[in-house]
């Protein structure tokens, strides 16, 4: 009895051991390889990215106009004029806007279209191309198409209108319309990114889950909300946090639509940074506004994950 037990006991433990042994040339495996690769890596990081966002918060603390070192000490008072600002407030509420829209309007037309066009029959890839090329086009050309496009003289809301006989109408000068007209491109110009990740989506769901709801007697709509929706629920996830981070950093395209006019309605939280903190020459000003939409967008992004995607 004595030496059963104790070859019970030992024997979990010299096999833990024995797989350890087992393991460990892998690992040592592996070493090389970190010591090589790892430390570029960090240093790369380092340089590109944590040294820069150190330097924004440390220049947001002063008033600065970039030459020299700055030397007036402000402490948090680029926030307080920033949280002030109209522009800055306006610039938030622009923001939020968009996440709106792309959460409501944009990602619903990506899965309506992505469910007609995930289904292989001759000439569907036509119609994803033509749906995807916005998406491939560069933000400033799309900006600058769309500027022509909603031109009150030459554009072609101006050919419409003198089609139609009406009176031709300035949507970019009009500071209650512009904000609408930038939506507009926006949903127009990111849709196609969507609906590519929800064709993929579809085409790897298991078909005969969906056969077996057809069996059932399930109509069309019953099989898309409860088969088809919860199946692509990963990614319908990862549409939303790519919509969410999108639409906090939106710049590259509004500059050469609206550059944030007419009176700074259509501006966003980075065109605010260009507008006054680069183009004035208030770093500390547009430093702060770094350090507030770096926070921003890290504490979203952690949440985010960390709720909605912690299962994927």
């Amino acid at each position: 009895m004595t030496n059963l037990s104790a070859t019970t006991a030992v024997g979990p433990a010299a096999g833990a051991r024995s797989g350890a042994r087992r393991r460990s040339p892998a690992a040592r495996g592996r070493l090389p390889v970190l010591v090589l690769f790892l430390p570029p890596a960090l240093l790369l990081f380092t340089i590109f990215v944590i040294m820069p966002m150190g330097e924004a918060a440390w220049y947001s603390l002063y008033r600065w106009d970039g030459y020299g070192l700055p030397d007036q000490f402000v402490g948090l008072r680029n926030f307080e004029v920033l949280f002030k600002n109209s522009a800055f407030l306006t610039a938030l509420r622009n923001n939020f806007l968009i996440i709106v829209v792309s959460l409501l309007l944009q990602i619903p037309l990506a899965v309506w279209l992505a469910t007609m066009l995930a289904i292989r029959i001759r000439g569907v890839v036509v119609f994803r191309l033509i749906f995807f090329l916005p998406y491939v086009l560069a933000d400033v050309a799309a900006g600058l198409i769309w500027r022509f496009v909603y031109d009150g003289d030459y554009g072609l809301f101006a050919a419409i209108a003198g089609f139609l006989g009406t009176e031709t109408p300035y949507v970019l000068a009009d500071k209650d319309l512009a904000i609408y007209a930038v939506l507009g491109v926006i949903v127009w110009k990111y849709f196609g990114f969507h609906m590519m990740l929800f064709i993929a989506g579809l085409q790897s769901l298991d078909k005969s889950i969906l056969e077996a709801a057809e069996i059932d007697g399930a109509t069309g709509w019953q099989k898309f909300r409860y088969v088809t929706l919860p199946l692509l629920g990963s990614t319908l996830r990862l549409s939303v946090f790519f919509a969410v981070v999108g639409s906090l950093q939106l710049f590259d395209m509004i500059m050469p639509l609206t550059g944030g006019g007419p009176f700074n309605s259509t501006q966003t939280m980075v065109t605010f940074l260009y507008n006054f903190g680069v183009t004035r020459m208030q770093v500390g000003l547009g430093s702060a506004v770094g350090v507030v939409l770096f926070m921003i967008c890290v504490t979203l992004a952690f949440s985010y994950k960390r709720i909605f995607m912690r299962h994927d």
